[in-house]
């Protein structure tokens, strides 16, 4: 009987249109909160909502494992994640009221928890983690469990019910800035072939999901940031391809999806990691996010030479007049440039465009569409 049973509300057939397009990954976040906890001592299990039917899964998973603790720890590295689709929120309170029913403690870690936390209060939860959560997680249980006697309210970073259906916040933590000590994510406890089928079925290879950053400093002023705000951690590129060595050798993935908001911002990292794959036969096709400010002839050369064959970049409009009010601090005159260095390298590029941005005029979608 494990300790604790980790799950996440994002079930991909909720999600309409991603499930037509077929490219789930198991939840990383949920997968690094996990092995931080079982790297402590304690036992852990794990439901995974991608591939579920419904959340009549969740109930079925508690009965099976008898938890103590139901960690619902959403996946901080999945944007969809961080957006928080109204459905998910739902499935989340009823997730909370099936653990409940079942005796079970409940924890809730998210995006959407940290922003609206009294609303999970009210649905159940018992604590909830404000910000970056393996820290905060770790402490709680050891109070909880005898392991330590400080006060709950004295652990940074938590949100408990506070009177009159309020919620009472405990000072904030840090961020974790080394990276590199955290446990590789517990790819152990997820049904990597029931993906592998799927995205075979779907597409004919088998794509696994990494990050190697956490964050992002930019200022877009229509991104949410509730869990990092504008700060940035990055893991060395030794530990990374350590970690995709590991991937490799168990797993034989096909691709992979680097799944940071801005991969290889620090000067340097992006070379570093191409040599680094290079020499321990590490070279896995991958796809990435970057700003186009970010390209130039060098950088787009070592990508090519690390495997990238994909860039997903935020161009957002067309317009430069849009951009300035979005606070993008990007050029139009510098996305054409990276489409085009990208491009005469072989990577595919695809864009972010957003529609229907106050103040945006019929002029300025005309020139996102050219």
């Amino acid at each position: 009987m494990p300790d604790i049973l980790f799950g996440q509300s994002y079930f991909l057939r909720f999600d309409a249109k991603m499930w037509r397009m077929g490219q789930p990954y198991p939840p990383l976040g949920t997968l690094y909160a996990a092995s931080a906890l079982r790297a402590r001592g304690y036992d852990v299990a794990l439901f995974d909502a991608t591939l579920a039917a419904s959340e009549a899964a969740w109930a079925e998973a508690i009965d099976r494992h008898r938890p103590r603790y139901a960690v619902l720890y959403e996946d901080q590295f999945n944007y969809f994640s961080k957006m928080c689709l109204l459905r998910m929120r739902e499935a989340a309170f009823a997730m909370i009221g099936m653990a409940k029913e079942r005796g079970c403690r409940v924890i809730v870690s998210g995006s959407d928890a940290t922003d609206h936390a009294t609303d999970y209060h009210r649905a159940g939860a018992d604590c909830i983690l404000v910000g970056e959560g393996e820290e905060t997680l770790a402490e709680l249980l050891d109070r909880l469990e005898g392991r330590s006697d400080t006060p709950v309210e004295a652990i940074g970073g938590l949100s408990l019910p506070g009177p009159d259906g309020g919620e009472a916040r405990s000072p904030s933590r840090p961020l974790i800035r080394d990276l590199d000590r955290l446990p590789f994510p517990v790819w152990d406890l997820v049904d990597v072939e029931a993906y592998r089928r799927f995205w075979r079925e779907r597409h004919g290879y088998h794509s696994m999901n990494m990050v190697t950053t956490r964050g992002c400093p930019f200022r877009c002023n229509w991104c949410a940031k509730p869990i990092y705000g504008q700060r940035y951690t990055v893991r060395t590129p030794e530990n990374v391809v350590s970690e995709l060595v590991y991937l490799k050798r168990h797993y034989q993935p096909d691709h992979i999806w680097f799944g940071d908001d801005i991969f290889g911002l620090k000067p340097g990292w992006i070379g570093r990691f191409a040599g680094l794959v290079r020499a321990q036969d590490a070279v896995v096709p991958f796809k990435c996010q970057m700003r186009a400010d970010l390209m130039d002839a060098e950088t787009v050369a070592v990508l090519r030479e690390a495997g990238c064959r994909t860039v997903w970049m935020g161009a957002e409009s067309g317009s430069q007049r849009v951009l300035d009010r979005m606070d993008k601090d990007l050029r139009v005159g510098q996305i054409h440039e990276a489409t085009r260095l990208l491009r005469a390298a072989g990577i595919e590029v695809c864009l972010f465009l957003q529609f229907g941005y106050p103040g945006e005029a019929w002029e300025d979608i005309r020139a996102t569409l050219r």
